[in-house]
């Protein structure tokens, strides 16, 4: 894409605990910034002083409950105002708005907004009373979207079974060099297993990890687990063995750098997640590590996972056949490193050169006809008087 456009980027979750969507909207924006674009990225945050100059606070975020998960988002009067002046002074050729079918600055964002907009679904869930109640609200929202960007097939279903719309399917991006090239920490080296989320979250499944654990040491009697994310690790282990909670290490939320080490320091990397997953980024970004994966076989996972052949599958909430997959991915370290590769190979799909790449092209079909971004007429107007 040759020509160089004024990017609006919208992120509905808050900047300060960043999961899959922040940091997909975090790369794409740098990414895009290194192709000569000028972005500008408006967020929930807490902690201003720290954020990007490309990125703009509309306020902090409120914790609601969201698909499985706490979703911090702001919404309301004030990031009402935000997003208004955000946008009247952005003079942006278009914007891209994240999750725009949640109560969320996107939303807000697509309410006030006219003009080019791409909206990017991250989010799968099942069919739901809420959904559709909300649906005559969301509607007149999303049919003003220039452009649909699923993250997956179960995301675009999603959308399509829910607002009765579709979309074209671009994946999450990885910067695949940056884990290909990680180099592992001595001191976590050695008979290992990995998982990086939030783990005090019930759909993360550290719990099924943490059932699965005595057949794996039964048969790897120096086995480690290694968990990076934000959570309360006492919660967690309330109950567990102290023999298998000496094993665990706990290292919080860590650097992009140290999660890369991780990812290149462990024998395997187990995602036990339990469902409302739409892609899995961590999956991708492990393989581009060169380590072998193991995943619940969720749709979006094995989707991921190029169906069990760049990585191992088991029994979603089955903790006997996870145990019974790692400990063959454990004992067998040709295989181990047969679906490393295989992984590896697979991931380069995700890099960003590829798909910022496919983002860009449909930027280009939006912003053909030249149309800048504005607010409606009766929001100008207002904006004028005050």
């Amino acid at each position: 894409m040759d020509k160089k456009l004024k990017i609006g980027l919208v992120s509905p979750y808050g900047w300060d605990l960043p999961g899959g969507v922040q940091i997909h909207i975090r790369d794409l924006a740098e990414h895009l910034i290194a192709k000569g674009h000028e972005v500008s990225v408006l967020t929930p945050a807490v902690e201003e002083e720290l954020l990007p100059t490309w990125v703009q606070s509309a306020g902090r975020p409120l914790a609601i409950p969201y698909n499985g998960a706490v979703a911090r988002v702001s919404f309301g009067p004030v990031a009402t105002l935000r997003v208004r002046k955000w946008i009247s002074e952005g003079d942006f050729d278009l914007l891209h708005l994240h999750e725009p079918a949640i109560p969320s600055l996107s939303l807000l964002a697509c309410w006030a907004a006219e003009g080019p907009m791409v909206g990017t679904f991250h989010a799968t869930a099942p069919r739901q009373k809420a959904i559709f109640a909300v649906g005559p609200i969301l509607e007149p929202a999303i049919e003003k979207l220039s452009a649909r960007i699923a993250v997956s097939e179960m995301a675009r279903e999603t959308l399509t079974e829910h607002l009765e719309t579709n979309a074209v399917v671009i994946p999450n991006g990885i910067n695949h060099q940056f884990f290909s090239d990680a180099k592992a920490n001595p001191e976590w080296v050695g008979s290992s297993i990995g998982f990086v989320g939030r783990f005090d979250e019930p759909r993360k499944g550290l719990d099924v990890l943490i059932k699965a654990l005595p057949e794996i040491i039964k048969n790897n009697p120096d086995l480690r687990i290694m968990v990076a994310g934000p959570g309360e690790s006492e919660d967690v282990l309330k109950g567990v063995e102290q023999s298998i909670r000496n094993r665990f290490l706990f290292l919080g939320r860590v650097s992009d750098v140290d999660k890369a080490r991780l990812l290149k320091s462990v024998d395997l990397y187990v995602a036990p997640n339990t469902g409302g997953e739409s892609f899995g980024i961590i999956l991708a970004e492990a393989m581009a590590a060169g380590t072998a994966v193991a995943a619940s076989d969720l749709p979006a996972f094995r989707a991921t996972l190029d169906n069990g052949n760049a990585g191992a599958l088991f029994i979603n909430e089955d903790s006997t056949d996870l145990a019974r997959v790692a400990n063959n991915l454990l004992l067998n370290k040709e295989l181990n490193e047969k679906l490393g590769k295989s992984g590896q190979e697979w991931s380069k799909r995700y890099d960003w050169s590829i798909v910022a790449h496919q983002i860009e092209n449909v930027y280009e079909m939006v912003s053909s006809t030249g149309e800048k971004v504005s607010l409606g007429s009766e929001l100008r107007g207002r904006m004028r008087s005050k």
